[in-house]
């Protein structure tokens, strides 16, 4: 039982859109990712995940609209639903899904990361 503090986790590493793993409990995932630019249009036959933004914003791209989140907001995209996330300046998000879900979803592309690391 170690406590966890995100803004150092983050300073571990630089790169966009690579997952690293700070927590797991019931068989998810605690996941800090840093956001810029535009992701992949991917969804996740079945997991649901939530955002949660620590710094910056983003919008949730879905196909009939987008959702802008700020800091201290999260969202649950529900299993199945299409999205994009989009970050124009780097923001920093902690994600929480079943640990067995991969970043593309149904997208397999050079931006899949199979086993993030733990930090």
């Amino acid at each position: 039982m170690e406590k966890v503090n995100l803004a150092e986790k983050l300073s571990l590493f630089q790169a966009h859109w690579e997952p690293k793993i700070v927590g797991e409990l019931n068989g998810q995932h605690i996941k800090l990712v840093k956001f810029q630019g535009t992701f992949v249009w991917h969804r996740h036959e079945a997991e649901d995940e939530m955002f949660l933004v620590l710094k910056g914003a983003f919008d949730m791209l879905f196909r009939d609209r987008a959702v802008t989140l700020n800091e201290g907001e999260f969202i649950i995209v529900p299993r199945g639903v299409e999205h994009c996330p989009k970050a124009e300046r780097e923001t920093h998000v902690l994600l929480f899904e079943p640990a067995a879900t991969l970043n593309t979803g149904n997208n397999r592309s050079e931006r899949t990361v199979r086993r993030p690391e733990t930090l």
